[in-house]
């Protein structure tokens, strides 16, 4: 029988009430409802200094960056509903990202996203969602060997798209999270086959 697949999931924001959390639940709840084991996590629970390799040559790698990269290393597929900030990416998530592509001692040394699948979702009040910080953030992990799923979703005006629940007011958009989610634990349960 296949691995189960595992998947990490997390927003790019820090706010505690950011709309990208609001996603990514909904997000990890449609992925579990796939078959998937899902961590969900938050970066505010992993603070982290700004990436300055003099620091990480005087100090090492931070604890937080090690926990991170532990939980990237231990996971086959990354679920990110990221805001965009100034039109691309935040820089809590750019950091982490720099933190976690770092060598650290022993089995930290792996590399933490080849053979990485990954699906994308943004919350933004802005007219495109988070669009445009999508398109830098596909392009980094690209870049890092991660395969990014075609399919993603940027929930423009997402100061009125939630009910208090937490759900989606659109149930079009609701069905859109639960697919994508669905297509990123399918794809991972071919490739662990």
């Amino acid at each position: 029988m296949p691995a189960t697949p595992k998947v990490l999931a997390f927003a790019g924001s820090l706010r505690r009430d950011s709309y990208n959390k609001k996603l990514v639940r909904i997000a990890a709840e449609a992925a579990r409802n796939a078959g998937a084991e899902v961590m969900l996590i938050d970066l505010a629970d992993f603070p982290l200094p700004v990436f300055n390799e003099d620091d990480e040559t005087a100090s090492g790698m931070p604890e937080n960056a090690r926990r991170l990269k532990e939980l990237f290393l231990s996971h086959h597929g990354l679920l990110i509903s990221a805001p965009e900030y100034n039109s691309s990416v935040t820089a809590a998530l750019k950091n982490a990202i720099d933190w976690v592509s770092r060598k650290g001692p022993g089995p930290l040394q792996a590399w933490p996203f080849g053979e990485k699948c990954a699906a994308l979702l943004s919350a933004s009040p802005g007219q495109l969602g988070g669009l445009r910080g999508l398109v830098h953030l596909r392009a980094i992990l690209g870049n890092l060997d991660v395969l990014v799923l075609p399919d993603q979703l940027a929930v423009p005006r997402a100061h009125e798209a939630f009910q208090a629940d937490g759900s989606l007011k659109d149930p079009r958009q609701q069905e859109r999270v639960a697919a994508i989610a669905g297509k990123l634990v399918g794809l991972l349960r071919k490739l662990l086959a």
